[in-house]
């Protein structure tokens, strides 16, 4: 049994307890407990299992979807200053949030209610907040992929720095991204998002430098998915006389996904650059 599977057998019986009697201290308390905060990094697999666990009861029963879906508000909307970054309470938030991702892609009714909460918490101060948004994202893009290119489209064209990051976190996951219209959705919104930096004044915000960061990751995941008019497209980003963008585009070249595979392009495009 691998370690994730432990975990939800043991979130299974927790929540099973709480279902029962309606007091969640023992769940809390194991969440919190094994959280692996403080620490550079928490515990994604309990996290993980608890938002695949709290899914599983949601789908099976009405009353549960409910009181879940509650438990998941209650824990996400938990503030930095009661559960501040790195410390163990933070978990609970993360957890929270993965939650409503979770029961949020059990059908296109629960997508915006879990979008609602999703775009609050991704200008969360909490970087891992933040991420948990974005994993949130990727349940809600497996099980409702239409409805929620869609919804993102409007984060991305009339959102701020931070929903544009959270869009661009989300769709840039290599597993999403083997559906080719989710590869062509991430190429889409990265177009969008890098004309809004380009012709962005305003670049000292901490959500601009968390979205520039982001984007250092993301883009090149996109272009792996589609070398061919992706590497065409960083081609022309080279081009720009923009510091952000070059610094985008330097970022991902640097990354062993391209390197490794595209060598002669990687080292084309970084001339260009030079």
């Amino acid at each position: 049994m691998t370690r994730k599977e432990t975990y939800m057998r043991e979130v299974a019986r927790l929540l099973s307890g709480f279902l029962t009697s309606g007091g969640a201290e023992d769940l809390l308390t194991c969440l919190v407990a094994e959280s692996n905060l403080p620490g550079p990094r928490a515990n994604l697999e309990l996290a993980a299992a608890f938002s695949e666990t709290v899914r599983e009861f949601a789908a099976a029963d009405a009353d549960d979807h409910r009181i879940l879906w509650d438990l998941c508000v209650e824990l996400a909307c938990l503030s930095p200053e009661d559960a501040p970054t790195d410390d163990p309470h933070e978990f609970l938030t993360f957890c929270g949030i993965r939650g409503i991702g979770a029961i949020g892609s059990l059908s296109p009714a629960c997508v915006g209610p879990a979008l609602t909460y999703l775009a609050e918490a991704s200008a969360d101060p909490r970087w891992r907040i933040r991420e948990a948004v974005a994993m949130g994202i990727q349940d809600l893009l497996s099980r409702q992929q239409n409805m929620m290119v869609k919804e993102l489209e409007g984060w991305v064209e009339g959102g701020s720095w931070f929903t544009m990051r959270a869009a661009a976190a989300g769709i840039a996951e290599p597993d999403l991204l083997g559906e080719p219209e989710i590869a062509e959705a991430a190429l889409r919104f990265h177009r969008k998002i890098l004309i809004r930096v380009y012709t962005a004044k305003e670049r000292q915000s901490e959500a601009f430098k968390a979205l520039r960061t982001a984007l250092g990751h993301t883009l090149g995941l996109v272009v792996a998915a589609l070398p061919g008019i992706g590497f065409e497209y960083l081609r022309q980003l080279a081009t720009l006389d923009d510091q952000d963008i070059r610094w985008i585009v330097r970022e991902n070249l640097r990354k062993n996904r391209l390197q490794k595979q595209y060598p002669e392009t990687v080292q084309h495009i970084q001339a260009q650059l030079s």
